[in-house]
């Protein structure tokens, strides 16, 4: 944790929706990380089904790589177009 609170203020998350069920954190993590260090990537999965709920949040430790992000018109991830917005 220190990690993070030393960080602090400079970690930019974005939120990632329409991510295919077949996708979990390393995925997500894999996906991203060719814009910018990851520093967490996590899908959101329900907790009585186990399956998941089809988004997550991305933590960056800068906002450069969002600005890579947001310059791409298209995000798709096997076969999904992903839904992607500042968190």
């Amino acid at each position: 944790m220190a990690t993070a609170n030393k960080l602090g203020k400079s970690l930019q998350k974005i939120f990632v929706g329409n991510i295919p069920w077949t996708v979990g954190h390393q995925e997500l993590r894999a996906y991203f990380k060719e814009f910018g260090r990851v520093v967490s990537a996590n899908v959101i999965f329900d907790k009585n089904t186990g399956c998941s709920r089809g988004y997550g949040f991305v933590l960056f430790d800068d906002i450069t790589p969002i600005e890579k992000i947001e310059s791409e018109q298209k995000h798709v991830l096997e076969g999904n177009y992903l839904n992607i917005r500042k968190s």
